[in-house]
């Protein structure tokens, strides 16, 4: 086997969980082969390099195993290795998106004078709160 379409590899691969939404990620420009845009009937080979983006996520792995057929997820892992780049890119993301939600986020720059002083209100409450749990 020296070649797969690379919509039909997306696919056995497990980032789609149909051939025809490979297809049309392929097309919208959401996977890119070596840094370029690519077609769905693309020849993928061993070694070539992919860059995922499904929604904010986004993935970079090595093809190391053509397959056509789609199999459990323990043999859809054998076929490609991702970059450790993209895990530690991911989990920044994933960890930026759980304080996000949570309520916080990464100040841009030094705190205004009205920053300080809200810290400082709240710094006060906390010292105040940890005297009221002696009592």
């Amino acid at each position: 086997m020296s070649g797969i379409r690379i919509d039909r590899w997306l696919w056995a691969a497990r980032f789609f969980k149909t051939r025809s939404l490979a297809k049309t990620a392929v097309e919208g420009g959401k996977v890119h082969v070596d840094g370029q845009r690519t077609k769905p009937a693309k020849e993928l080979r061993l070694g070539q390099t992919l860059t995922i983006r499904k929604g904010l996520q986004e993935q970079t792995v090595v093809v190391e195993a053509l397959s056509e057929q789609r199999g459990a997820a323990t043999i859809a892992q054998t076929l490609y290795k991702e970059t450790p780049e993209s895990i530690e890119l991911r989990e920044i993301s994933v960890s930026r998106r759980r304080m996000e939600r949570a309520g916080l986020t990464v100040p841009s720059g030094r705190p205004n004078k009205k920053d300080r002083r809200a810290l400082s209100q709240l710094k006060s409450l906390d010292e105040g709160w940890d005297n009221d749990e002696g009592a």
